[in-house]
């Protein structure tokens, strides 16, 4: 097994460059709020959706089931990511399954 003398400084370097690349959520308007609010009360576990959010620092497009959503603590789950519908830019639902 080779010894590899730069793995801190490999590891410090992709730590700053993550650090480096992060942004400040930004807003969005009043008419986008309303649309993913109304979508956002349609779902339920089991949907598969797409969203675009603001997630660890990031602007990401996450595509998922959702495992868990809480209109009172306003969050849904895809997975173990825990998303807070303040984060969410926009949301499309691709697929319901079949009850």
């Amino acid at each position: 097994m080779p010894f590899d003398a730069m793995k801190g400084l490999q590891e410090a370097l992709r730590d700053r460059e993550e650090r480096h690349s992060r942004v400040e959520r930004h807003d969005i308007s009043d008419e986008q709020m309303e649309k993913n609010s109304r979508m956002l009360a349609k779902l339920e576990r089991g949907d598969k959706v797409v969203l675009e959010c603001y997630h660890a620092f990031h602007d990401v497009k996450i595509e998922g089931r959702i495992s868990d959503i809480s209109c009172i603590f306003k969050y849904l789950k895809l997975g173990e990511e825990k998303i807070y519908f303040e984060d969410i830019y926009s949301v499309e639902l691709i697929d319901r399954p079949m009850k």
